[in-house]
């Protein structure tokens, strides 16, 4: 993986102790991007809350844009790179993923639904999963529920009631608090659904 897909955030596991992974994936198309700044912040929120739990994790994030031409690659030819391969196995090992993607006319980016269109169909099943999307206009915010919900959905993923999309006018000093209290309740939701899964297979 590049860089910027390497792991970002880790709190040391206890002797016995369980570590969770979150990986976020983020669909942004240009640097420095919206996308990977609203996907940062979930990432962040959700570790700062794990950690406030005392649990042990490690995060780590896939830029999408990185592994684009190998997406179509693998999508025209059944053959997937190695450094596809590797974010295919993060994302489908992950103990929770966080899923960031802009929105084009009222849905999902290409690129965001030529990745999960190669994720096996059952990768994804009970997974944890914070939504998130970035758009130029607050109408677009209904993609969250009508094109991203769905899709996870029929991946039957653990999708947290929660969803965050940000418009150009909540990274502004106004919108600010509201999108940080929006994060704030996605990532604690999203962390309150890995330790309780984490309970449930110790339990087995």
């Amino acid at each position: 993986m590049t860089a910027r897909s390497l792991e970002d955030l880790t709190a040391p596991a206890c002797p016995g102790q369980v570590r969770h992974s979150v990986v976020t994936v983020t669909a942004g198309l240009r640097e420095p991007s919206s996308t990977r700044l609203l996907a940062d912040r979930l990432s962040a929120a959700t570790g700062a809350q794990l950690s406030a739990d005392g649990a042990s994790f490690s995060t780590h994030t896939i830029e999408l844009r990185d592994h684009a031409h190998d997406v179509v690659d693998a999508l025209l030819t059944g053959r997937t790179s190695a450094s596809l391969a590797e974010a295919v196995a993060a994302v489908t090992g992950a103990d929770a993923l966080i899923a960031v993607t802009p929105v084009f006319s009222a849905a999902y980016s290409g690129l965001f639904k030529s990745f999960v269109d190669i994720l096996d169909k059952e990768s994804l099943v009970d997974r944890p999963v914070l939504l998130g999307a970035t758009g130029g206009s607050p109408r677009h915010q209904l993609a969250l529920d009508h094109s991203l919900r769905p899709l996870f959905a029929h991946l039957r993923a653990d999708t947290v009631p929660t969803a965050v999309f940000a418009a150009p006018e909540d990274w502004s000093p106004e919108g600010e608090d509201r999108l940080a209290e929006r994060i704030g309740r996605a990532a604690g939701q999203l962390a309150a659904r890995v330790t309780v899964r984490a309970g449930i297979r110790r339990t087995h």
